[in-house]
């Protein structure tokens, strides 16, 4: 299976990829429009400090503990391999976020859960982080 990679010595920490992911995600057209005057919600994270810099998302791990520990039934694992979360379920109890061993997940500006889907469900081709990454830093390939 395909999953996202960070080579954080590439990384610029430019945050380009949380707004590449914040506007795949926002089902919106244009991206001035869909960011402007608004809170973002990506469900990639840079972190780090001023030596080093990383983007955080889902590993989509191969026995995840964020889908065994999901009280509503909301987060699976697909027959594709990646873990996905059903909005209709997630009851926002914040257990998956306890146990994810990456801190991938995140309450969204709902407060429902999310994380990194892969953009599996967007037009994107690859996933939105790594279209927009500057650097080449998040690569998408099976390892």
């Amino acid at each position: 299976m395909k999953r996202v990679y960070v080579d954080e010595r590439w990384c610029l920490g430019c945050h380009l990829c949380e707004f590449n992911c914040a506007f795949a995600n926002s089902g919106k057209s244009d991206m001035a429009w869909a960011l402007k005057n608004v809170d973002i919600h990506p469900r990639i994270r840079i972190e780090g400090n001023e030596k080093i810099t990383y983007a955080v998302s889902c590993r989509h791990c191969e026995d995840p503990l964020c889908v065994k520990s999901c009280i509503s039934g909301a987060l699976s694992k697909g027959a594709d391999g990646a873990v996905r979360i059903n909005r209709m379920k997630c009851v926002s109890c914040c257990t998956c976020i306890l146990v994810c061993p990456y801190g991938a997940l995140a309450a969204g500006g709902d407060g429902i859960m999310q994380k990194c889907e892969l953009c599996l469900s967007n037009v994107c081709g690859a996933p939105a982080c790594v279209n927009g990454c500057p650097n080449r830093a998040i690569i998408y390939e099976e390892r």
